[in-house]
């Protein structure tokens, strides 16, 4: 609180006292929007007072500054004193204010006479209100250059577990992802890996209709077309056999194949494959005496038909 405070020597003029008069601001310095607060006080003797229209709101002259608000309040005590509080809350919304200033005011008092209105007896006198002039900037000092923010000592070292925090923390986040990255990467295998056992079963069964179709239609009426049969059937055999058991029945003759078939194990009627197969290779190498008959040409098909179509 900075204030400042005028006494007058006693008055001349109907022997009364002057008021005694002191204004204060709470704060030295402000910038923009901030609130600062003009304070006046003013004591009366007994038998004297001022004219408050001469304090009032619209008598108080401001550069760079406005009124936010007022109030004024006013006590006397035992001895007849009037005392005379008034507050003005003021700001500055300007940024071109290099100095926001409250000028002085000059109040006029007046000595009590019976039966007489203050406003109708000539004035006793007048006192001076200070002002005040309000720097428009920051409680630090204006020479950036007087304040030593940092100095020239080099930052201590960190502890080596902390100066590794950063490295630490990526290898943490790092194997905590891999057990999580292999599950997913095993996920994918296996769903990739049942996609094409699916699609390669529809692809089978799709070979074999189409196998069976095809055999049911062969016309086995003359020499050439028997051979050409035979061969089907063999072909066709073969592959349903490598299918079935992962054995390479396309690159083995009938015996190997059975020989296979046998150590592999599984479902497949490996006597009567190695028995069709077999009579399929003598049909398509045997001369053409040795040639089986149509019928026994028939009873193949439906032999292969029958190994295709079960299995």
């Amino acid at each position: 609180m900075f204030t400042a405070v005028l006494l007058l020597a006693p008055s001349v003029a109907f022997g009364q006292q002057a008021p005694q008069v002191s204004s204060s601001v709470d704060r030295t310095a402000i910038w923009i929007a901030d609130r600062v607060t003009y304070t006046v006080d003013i004591v009366c003797v007994s038998g004297v007072d001022v004219l408050l229209d001469d304090i009032s709101k619209e008598k108080l002259r401001l550069t760079g500054l406005e009124i936010v608000s007022t109030d004024a309040t006013a006590t006397t005590d035992a001895q007849g004193r009037t005392s005379h509080h008034l507050r003005y809350v003021l700001t500055t919304y300007k940024v071109e204010a290099t100095a926001p200033t409250i000028e002085p005011m000059t109040v006029r008092y007046y000595a009590a006479r019976p039966g007489q209105r203050l406003q109708e007896s000539a004035p006793a006198g007048e006192v001076r209100i200070p002002g005040a002039t309000l720097a428009f900037r920051s409680m630090l000092p204006d020479n950036p250059s007087t304040s030593v923010l940092r100095d020239g000592r080099e930052p201590a070292p960190r502890p080596w577990l902390f100066a590794r925090a950063r490295q630490l923390g990526l290898a943490a986040v790092i194997l905590s992802i891999a057990p999580a990255a292999f599950v997913l990467a095993g996920a994918i295998r296996r769903r990739t890996r049942a996609v094409v056992a699916k699609r390669s079963k529809r692809r089978v069964r799709l070979d074999h209709r189409a196998t069976l179709e095809r055999l049911r239609t062969l016309d086995v009426a003359t020499e050439d077309d028997r051979r050409r049969a035979y061969d089907e059937i063999s072909t066709a055999v073969r592959q349903h056999v490598a299918a079935r058991s992962h054995v390479p029945a396309t690159a083995l003759t009938a015996d190997e194949l059975d020989a296979a078939l046998a150590s592999a194990g599984g479902r497949l009627p490996r006597e009567s494959i190695a028995s069709l197969l077999a009579s399929c290779d003598t049909a398509r190498y045997a001369p053409p005496r040795a040639l089986p008959t149509a019928e026994q040409c028939r009873d193949a098909l439906s032999t292969a038909e029958q190994l295709l179509g079960g299995h």
